[in-house]
This record gives C-alpha cells, sequence and structure tokens, in this order.
C-alpha cells in the first residue's frame, strides 16, 4: 500500500514539532521532507533531541523543490507566509493544508484588517475549505486547500454548535471566557511569555480584539444561518499546554434535555467526549491528544447555558486537527495517527 509523502514548511516551531511527533506515529505516511531559514542542513534531532532514531532527516531550504513532490504539506508558518507559496503548490496538484489563518477568514476585507497585511492570493480563499470536520467533513473530503482552525476558535465552535444548531440560544448575548497555556503564543523568546513572567501569575489579554474573534464569529454564523453577537475575552495560563473554554448563552426555551443535545450532536465524532452530567473536565485530561472534551450545565436550572471545552492548543487545536483533516482529504482513516492517550500526570 503506497504511502503519502508528506513534508512540512517551518518545522522548527512548537505545531511543526507537534507535526513531526504525530506523523511519524501515522501507519500512511512517509515523512519527506521539512523545512527551516534558520536550521538549514542540520538534523531535525538536533533540534528536538525527543526525535533521535526516529525522524532520520535534515532541515531543508523552504525553497526546496523536494516540496513539491510530495503528495501533502503542512504550512506551520506565521501567518503571511503560506499564501506567498499557496498557487505554485496548487498547480504542481500538491495538497496544502495552513496551520496559520491566511485561508480562515473569507471575506479578505475583514481578514487584511484583522492581521494587518496585503492578502497575496484572495482568489485562493473561496477555493479554501475551513478544515473544521465536525461541520465541513464532506467539503474537507474533496478539498486541495485547507485553512486549519486556530486553536481558540477549535474548542469555542464545538462547545457553542449544538446549541446555535438546536435554536435554543440567544445568538445576541453569547459569551466566550477562554484560557490557553502559553504555548499558544509559539516558540519564539518574549518577555511576556517567560516563566519569570507568566508562572504563578493570570491575566487577560486583548480583551478590545482577539484575531481569533472574526474567525469565530464567521463559524458560529455558518451554524446559525445569520448573525451572531459574541464577547470573547482570552487568558494567558501559567501552563505550557491546554485550552479551556467557558461559554455562557442565554436559554430561550425552557423544555430542554441539553446533556441529550450535547450527547445526540457528537456521538459520531470520533474527536469530541461529552462528559457525564455534572463533570468537569480538565486540560490534563487531553494533553497530548486530539480529542475535545466538554460538558454542559445549567446553573439552578435557569435560563442560563454554561458550556466546559477543554483541548490540548498543540493537537486538537492546531497539528492533530491537521492531520485528521489530511486523513480525510486522502480518504484514510480519520483517526489515523491520532489515537494517543493523554499524558498524566
Amino acid at each position: 500500500m503506497n504511502k503519502i509523502k508528506a513534508g512540512i514548511v517551518g518545522g522548527t516551531g512548537y505545531t511543526g514539532i507537534e507535526l513531526l511527533r504525530i506523523l511519524t506515529q501515522h501507519p500512511r505516511v512517509n515523512l519527506v521532507c521539512i523545512t527551516s531559514r534558520s536550521e538549514v542542513g542540520q538534523p531535525v534531532s538536533n533540534t528536538y533531541p525527543s526525535l533521535r532514531g526516529v525522524v532520520d532527516l535534515n532541515f531543508s531550504d523552504p525553497g526546496s523543490e523536494e516540496l513539491k513532490r510530495c503528495d501533502v504539506v503542512f504550512s506551520a508558518t506565521p501567518n503571511g507566509v503560506a499564501m506567498q507559496h499557496a498557487r505554485e503548490f496548487l498547480a504542481a496538484g500538491v495538497k496544502l493544508i495552513d496551520l496559520a489563518a491566511d485561508f480562515r477568514i473569507k471575506n479578505v476585507e475583514i481578514w487584511e484588517q484583522w492581521y494587518g497585511m496585503k492578502h497575496a492570493c484572495p482568489e485562493l480563499i473561496e477555493q479554501a475549505v475551513y478544515g473544521f470536520p465536525e461541520m465541513h467533513r464532506d467539503k474537507i473530503r474533496g478539498a486541495s486547500l485547507v485553512a486549519n482552525p486556530g486553536c481558540y476558535p477549535t474548542a469555542v465552535q464545538l462547545g457553542f454548535l449544538p446549541l446555535i444548531e438546536s435554536g435554543v440560544v440567544d445568538v445576541t448575548s453569547l459569551i466566550a471566557d477562554a484560557k490557553s497555556g502559553v504555548s499558544g503564543a509559539g516558540r519564539t523568546a518574549a518577555l511576556g511569555t517567560s516563566f519569570s513572567e507568566i508562572g504563578e501569575s493570570f491575566k487577560a489579554y486583548n480583551v478590545s480584539g482577539h484575531r481569533h474573534l472574526p474567525e469565530i464569529r464567521q463559524g458560529l454564523e455558518w451554524a446559525n444561518g445569520a448573525p451572531v453577537e459574541l464577547v470573547f475575552t482570552p487568558h494567558l495560563l501559567p501552563l505550557v499546554r491546554g485550552i479551556h473554554a467557558t461559554l455562557y448563552a442565554t436559554l430561550t426555551t425552557k423544555e430542554l434535555d441539553l446533556q441529550n443535545m450535547f450527547e445526540r450532536r457528537y456521538a459520531d465524532e470520533p474527536f469530541v467526549d461529552v462528559m457525564p452530567a455534572g463533570s468537569h473536565p480538565d486540560t490534563a485530561s487531553v494533553k497530548g491528544t486530539n480529542t475535545c472534551r466538554i460538558s454542559v450545565h445549567r446553573p439552578q436550572g435557569g435560563d442560563k447555558v454554561v458550556v466546559l471545552a477543554v483541548e490540548d492548543n498543540l493537537v486538537k487545536g492546531a497539528s492533530g486537527q491537521a492531520v485528521q483533516n489530511m486523513n480525510l482529504m486522502f480518504d484514510l482513516e480519520e483517526t489515523a495517527g491520532l489515537t494517543q492517550v493523554a499524558l498524566v500526570p
């Protein structure tokens, strides 16, 4: 059985190393090329000793022609990079999965406003499929260009989706209170994410507007079929991995079995775990996995619903979801390479 030839652009960041960890365990993938401008020619295992004896490759230049001989390329680069090369990959018949935000937002003007740059290939935005399997599985199967969702948007959308699809909440007053581990800020050293600055501390950031807000709103509006109003407040947690989203909405009808609603919506989803009534999922339970764990609550039986959603921001929130999308694009078992058990403690 032929293996899929995969390449990674930007192999030295956290999403890049997570892709390496997952793809080396994938039964149907042959990893053939990993690029890095700063580490060209250096063995991958020099940068990541965890991959000694597992990845026997050197970092290549991002301009390597070997990438165009791949079946699929993952772009694990900062925002604004994938769009510079998307045309040539697609012209060469290579499927492209972008882990950054270049193709997530369909309105080009909104994208340029939030990301502060001119889009290099706006004609490809409509072609791109938003890689959120729980909503767009069939479209992903036929895609050549996939925009992998952001980490916060994955947890928030999964938490709100059953409520919005069922039309049982006031979509003008949604609140997402979300917290992320520091790895979500990337691997580049910065004062604000240094250990001495974040250890034993906790804070909100970008309260006036986070770049993931228009992406989350777009996804919820697709589910609703009409505009929604959302307050999204991100926070930085003093831990490495994990996202915890606490979501609030006001019910418009009282005769509901919310637990049953969530269980039915995600009954066939391999990477969404609806926990028993009264549960409080924690980030440790999903560390290193592609699972999003969800619980739903109705405090004091009133008209408010509180949804708790946890995920590993580097796996279901990034690289694991990218591999899930690849599996769909190549008609593989959706769970292939993604059955790791959480690391506890």
